[in-house]
């Protein structure tokens, strides 16, 4: 079928001007389950002067994300998102992101990070003895702090440790105030005036730059025999390319994008993972099991990691349920058909982890905490786009082997001699940039 034949997809009239976004702004992940429940795989409706088709199917989000990654570029919340990550390998396009992902790739490669595994499991015992039995912690600050000092060392090799409140602070000022001011309609608009919102989002935005103009400077001044990923990009050489390297001001978006992505989505999915495990006691004892049976007491390795299938199967539940990236947009850049569904040139497509990772047709019960959903024959018998964490396709998350590394490896540390129970009521998903729990997640820490 063409797209010239293609039939709209359906979706809900337009009762007035602005009132998506008005539902969209009050609770987002509540609008999106609706439109899902309502309309089905694919729902058109109207954000302001925008039309957005949000799509569930999992064959339809491979087309958009792989087979057809060609007809499409970032979604409008991440071209907005340059206002604080600039060109970074999250926001370019085309001809900018191949280049920067060429010149990137060799930091992430399996044997190169696979060197990090010390250093994350060091940081994380020395969270650990830091801990004390029956204290109560705000653990998302903790996971925020813990991954902080853990990118700035192994990424960047400086110290952020002693920073960590204060850029992680400026990182939640910076994300809440950004999806206050940018994501709304004529967002362009209000980022221009002078109000106070506007000021302050500049000044976490400062705040940030200043560290990684810092950690930059550093580099240059001393550059040593290093091989983390800064000393890598300074030195990088676009062989297949131009043969050139890295501008200041891209060195400066790929540092940003880096130290705030390669921290954030971590700390979430381990946050979310300590709740999920307070309240599932029957998954705890199984972890538990497995680590002492693995570990003996002693702190993980990296060549422990096939042998913590169930450690990696509890972190691949929880960021089922609670994904830290929860959606993806793109922007067709031509008309085309999708599904039988007519998409024109200048839409939005949403793809929302959240709606298809909690879809009863490929997660039966899917409120139900079950890692066992991820043994290698459940994984089989569903659509491979029916869980997509780290996206997918030649945009796909190029830290991913570093996030489940250092996810494991923690999660392992850490349960190895603490558990945390709750010590509130349910927390609420705060669907922002990424999905933090609203306010922190305060827990109980007690000995094993």
């Amino acid at each position: 079928m063409s797209a010239a034949t293609a039939r709209t997809a359906p979706g809900p009239a337009r009762r007035y001007p602005l009132a998506n976004w008005l539902a969209l702004r009050r609770n987002p992940l509540a609008f999106f389950e609706g439109l899902a429940r309502a309309y089905g795989d694919v729902v058109r409706f109207r954000l302001g002067p925008v039309f957005v088709h949000l799509v569930n199917d999992p064959e339809l989000i491979r087309s958009v994300l792989v087979t057809r990654a060609d007809a499409y570029h970032k979604g409008r919340g991440l071209e907005r998102a340059k206002r604080l990550l600039g060109e970074g390998l999250l926001t370019s396009e085309d001809a900018v992101h191949l280049r920067q992902r060429r010149l990137m790739q060799p930091a992430f490669h399996r044997e190169r990070i696979s060197g990090y595994g010390d250093t994350m499991v060091r940081y994380a015992e020395r969270a650990a003895e830091r801990w004390r039995a029956g204290e109560t912690l705000d653990v998302h600050r903790e996971m925020v702090a813990l991954t902080l000092a853990i990118v700035g060392k192994t990424l960047f090799d400086a110290d952020v440790e002693g920073e960590a409140d204060e850029i992680g602070g400026a990182l939640t000022e910076a994300m809440e105030l950004f999806n206050r001011l940018f994501t709304v309609p004529f967002g362009e608009l209000l980022e221009k005036l002078p109000i106070p919102a506007t000021r302050r989002f500049e000044k976490a935005r400062g705040r940030l730059d200043a560290t990684i103009a810092r950690l930059i400077a550093e580099r240059r001044k001393s550059p040593g025999d290093r091989t983390d990923l800064l000393t890598l990009l300074l030195l990088a050489q676009d062989t297949e390319g131009d043969g050139g390297g890295m501008t200041d001001a891209l060195l400066r978006d790929e540092a940003m994008t880096i130290f705030l992505a390669g921290h954030e989505t971590t700390a979430n999915a381990l946050t979310w993972t300590w709740h999920l495990l307070s309240r599932n006691a029957d998954v705890e004892l199984r972890l538990h099991e497995e680590l002492d049976r693995v570990l003996g007491g002693r702190l993980p390795t990296i060549s422990d990691l096939p042998r913590l299938r169930y450690a990696e199967m509890v972190l691949s539940e929880s960021m089922r349920l609670y994904p830290p990236a929860w959606i993806v947009g793109r922007r067709a850049i031509v008309e085309h058909d999708l599904g039988g569904y007519r998409i024109p040139a200048g839409s939005i497509l949403l793809l929302s982890q959240w709606i298809t990772h909690r879809d009863a047709r490929y997660f039966p019960d899917p409120l139900r905490f079950d890692p066992l959903r991820f043994t290698p024959e459940a994984q089989a018998a569903r659509p491979k786009f029916a869980y997509f964490p780290f996206g997918g396709g030649p945009r796909v998350c190029i830290g991913e082997g570093f996030a489940w590394m250092e996810g494991v490896l923690l999660l392992a540390t850490i349960a190895r001699r603490w558990r945390l129970s709750r010590t509130e009521n349910e927390p609420t998903p705060a669907a922002m940039i990424t999905l933090r729990p609203k306010g922190g997640l305060r827990m109980r820490i007690e000995p094993r």
